[in-house]
């Protein structure tokens, strides 16, 4: 039986993009100049992140691989037949969809794209941090003319400074966060389980992106509702425990607007706070509160951890930090993205410009059987401008808002 390897499925119209073609075509010029700078002739990407925020597709993978195959005069996304004409409604640019009838027709829409487009030969740029090498070997052994070369530093330096653009969807994001953090207090009740909570939010937080984005897929917004020992942990999933009076709890709110994430997170307290969960609490509010003052343009990634550090030094809690103090904020999600050069840790030296998009979230955790245990964040997002910092948060944080009456 003979069946087609490639097909071209435009069913139905394209759907209203997330952002304007200038803004589209702005990211794309960039990475073209790029790519002349390198000596670069065609780039496959293959990350759900750049795929994003090149293309303004969100893949499903389900064991399937996609691109987004650019060359100078070119810029196809590569997608699965399983998904119809659904990648082309929502691709910037063409896309091929390749078949399953043959175990490599993923690499030979890869090989076709460039052929097309006249360039079957080079260097190629693809993603070294995320493209598992035997997939990298089954598109090496189509393209033997090619050298690759790894492009993934390159495309985070570009997604770490927004555009206006991008600003004004994250900016949206963090008030979506907001609600859903309104929910989630509101259905706070002794012997609720936390996957009821963290529903009210979730539930929140969609139907508010439906109205306000209309044309948007809805999907990966999510709630992470924490209490008792559960809080330990800044990424523990809900469970059925029951919220318990004098419980100490973590609220996080995440709503995915195409593929953008954003992020609320509150350490709370159901019923009346001890004195030792009010100590770690009121400590981990004044770390939070000195890193609002520090993000600034000109600003070191390190040297703020490092002045945050003092704070916890002072108080002899440096011990119980559990992660960075913040990171960047756009194309993310917790199964795709991150720019790991504009995170808030000793190791990195980057300095913050207008643009950028970052978090502050401090967190110390207290081991289980100590008087307050459980775990302690903050978490808000703020936007470095010229002359400063925008926090575009406006949830409360702190004992004298977020102590729940029982």
């Amino acid at each position: 039986m003979s069946m087609e390897r490639l097909k071209t499925i435009h069913n139905g119209q394209r759907v209203a993009p997330t952002f304007s073609e200038a803004e589209m075509r702005r990211r794309v010029d960039v990475l073209r100049r790029r790519m002349t700078e390198t000596g670069v002739d065609a780039v496959v990407f293959t990350s759900y992140h750049n795929i994003n925020y090149y293309s303004d597709f969100l893949y499903t993978a389900f064991g399937r691989n996609y691109a987004l195959v650019v060359t100078q005069g070119s810029h196809v996304t590569v997608s699965a037949n399983i998904d119809a004409g659904q990648p082309w409604r929502r691709s910037f640019g063409d896309n091929v969809v390749y078949t399953d009838w043959q175990r490599d027709n993923f690499e030979h829409a890869i090989a076709t794209v460039l052929s097309d487009a006249g360039v079957t030969k080079g260097r190629l740029g693809v993603e070294d941090d995320e493209l598992a090498p035997a997939l990298r070997a089954r598109i090496a052994r189509v393209l033997p003319g090619f050298e690759f070369t790894d492009v993934s530093a390159t495309a985070m330096a570009q997604r770490m400074v927004k555009s206006p653009e991008e600003i004004a969807l994250i900016k949206e994001g963090a008030r979506i966060a907001d609600l859903g953090g309104a929910a989630v207090t509101a259905a706070v009740a002794e012997g609720v389980p936390e996957y009821e909570v963290a529903l009210a939010g979730t539930q929140a937080m969609v139907r508010e992106i439906a109205r306000s984005f209309p044309d948007a897929e809805l999907r990966d917004t999510w709630v992470w509702f924490q209490s008792g020992v559960n809080t330990d942990g800044a990424h523990n999933w809900p469970t059925s425990r029951k919220v318990r009076r004098g419980d100490l709890l973590s609220l996080n709110c995440f709503p995915m607007i195409a593929g953008y994430y954003t992020a609320l997170e509150r350490t709370l307290v159901y019923g009346e706070a001890s004195a030792a969960q009010l100590r770690y609490w009121e400590v981990n509010t004044a770390v939070h509160e000195r890193g609002l003052e520090l993000i600034r343009p000109g600003a070191v990634c390190g040297d703020i951890a490092a002045e945050l550090n003092k704070v916890y030094d002072e108080q002899e809690l440096l011990q119980h930090r559990t992660f960075g103090y913040g990171h960047s904020f756009g194309v993310l999600s917790h199964y795709y993205g991150r720019e790991a050069g504009l995170e808030l840790r000793e190791d990195i030296e980057t300095v913050l410009e207008p643009g950028m998009v970052v978090s502050m979230e401090p967190m110390i955790t207290i081991p289980e059987g100590q008087e307050g245990a459980g775990g302690y964040r903050e978490h808000d997002i703020l936007v470095v401008t010229e002359n400063g910092a925008e926090n575009i948060t406006r949830f409360p944080y702190g004992p004298e808002h977020n102590v729940l009456p029982a």
